[in-house]
């Protein structure tokens, strides 16, 4: 039926738009009434957070106690480590490396401070804070700083990501085993003695190497090591009697280092441009050995150099 409200008096046209308004709000609260309810947040409570900073500290104890399981059981299985300028990816290829540092580090201890953790979701947690290296007994700590991720995971809170900024001094801490005086005998019969020191304490690591073939005229190098702070980089520089010189970053891939260089060949050598990558693998016996790969002039490919084998004397 139809409603002629114009010629209703006053008061029953009001009567009539409260009574519509109120079905019409009636209705609107059924209707929210329908929807679900979303799901509230799970409180941050004493016990999560205890459990996150126990979770640290059982990592800490897996790592001294060279359980690689119990490590690996810290990480997801797609979990990503970045540490200075190198980054890891996959459970695997982050305990892989952990066992390779630790086995040219027997001694070394590992604590882990935790200075804050914050849920950004109810199986999320962000953690930050310091971590410190012992390479030996009685050694000074090296301490970097980190932030990482844990999600919760089958009842246990494992890590998804981790980001690790090193001091200057940890940086170079991977190469604290290069100091010393090393020899070797090439296959040809020259000679080689390569002495490494850190005149600048924990800044930089500077060699010198005396090449003397069995037949001709020698040769020197000079080599700066050098740690960025800011970037997390391990940076070179190389300086040949023969007025080569070049520069790279040395990146770690867990049991060897690669040093990319680019720069100038000897002023005999036909070109301008030298581009190579000199691997460096430790054996841990007072060993290593030194390959130079990837070499090429003003982009043109040279063969790979022979593997030279050093011992340490002192």
């Amino acid at each position: 039926m139809h409603l002629d409200l114009s010629r209703r008096p006053l008061g029953d046209r009001a009567i009539v738009r409260l009574t519509l308004a109120a079905g019409l709000l009636a209705v609107a609260a059924s209707a929210r009434s329908e929807q679900p309810a979303p799901a509230a947040m799970a409180p941050v409570t004493d016990a999560r957070v205890a459990a996150v900073r126990q979770a640290a500290t059982d990592y800490a104890a897996r790592f001294n106690d060279r359980d690689f399981a119990g490590l690996a059981a810290q990480w997801t299985g797609s979990a990503e480590l970045v540490e200075g300028a190198s980054r890891l990816v996959g459970r695997d290829a982050i305990v892989g490396s952990i066992k390779a540092w630790l086995e040219r580090h027997p001694q070394a201890r590992l604590e882990i401070d935790v200075e804050g953790v914050d849920f950004p979701a109810a199986t999320l947690a962000r953690v930050g804070g310091r971590m410190r290296f012992t390479g030996k007994p009685g050694a000074t700590p090296v301490v970097s700083r980190f932030a990482s991720l844990r999600v919760l995971e089958d009842g246990a809170w494992r890590i998804a990501e981790s980001v690790v900024r090193p001091t200057q001094g940890a940086v170079l801490e991977d190469l604290d085993w290069l100091v010393g005086t090393w020899k070797t005998e090439t296959g040809r019969g020259d000679e080689i003695e390569a002495s490494f020191s850190r005149p600048l304490g924990d800044s930089c690591i500077v060699g010198r190497t005396t090449i003397r073939p069995r037949t001709g005229g020698g040769r020197e190098v000079l080599q700066v090591i050098h740690a960025d702070r800011a970037s997390g980089q391990v940076r070179t520089w190389v300086f040949d009697s023969t007025g080569a010189r070049a520069e790279g970053v040395v990146e770690p891939d867990g049991a060897s280092f690669h040093q990319t260089f680019v720069g100038i060949p000897a002023e005999t050598a036909a070109g301008s441009l030298s581009r190579w990558v000199q691997v460096i693998s430790p054996s841990g016996d007072g060993r290593f050995t030194m390959h130079a790969i990837e070499r090429s002039v003003d982009g043109v490919p040279l063969p790979d150099g022979q593997p030279i084998h050093f011992r340490k004397v002192r």
